[in-house]
């Protein structure tokens, strides 16, 4: 099952993708220039590999629902992302808003 919902903060408007697979979620909530994203989520590729994209994401892990990835500190943020002022230990809405 995969859900598409939208999500609201500070009226700002984000996107919400759950995606359930055998024995975990795939949890994204998503701006029109990045996104954060459960433990799934390769930072380390992100920032090696495609570099050159200039990936905007976070990742939180140990998150189950999109709820405690909303309020959950990021364990990791790819390069360009801390060009936006985001930082590993900021909560997942936080990273959000300063994606838009």
């Amino acid at each position: 099952m995969v859900d598409v919902f939208p999500i609201t903060i500070e009226d700002k408007i984000f996107i919400g993708i759950s995606v359930q697979l055998p024995k975990t979620n795939l949890l994204v909530v998503k701006s029109e220039i990045g996104y954060i994203m459960c433990g799934a989520l390769d930072v380390a590729l992100l920032n090696e590999k495609l570099k050159d994209r200039k990936i905007i994401a976070g990742r939180a892990v140990g998150v189950k629902t999109i709820e405690q990835l909303l309020d959950a500190p990021l364990e990791s943020v790819t390069a360009e992302a801390e060009n936006y002022g985001i930082y590993a230990g900021m909560i997942g809405k936080e990273a959000l808003l300063k994606m838009i």
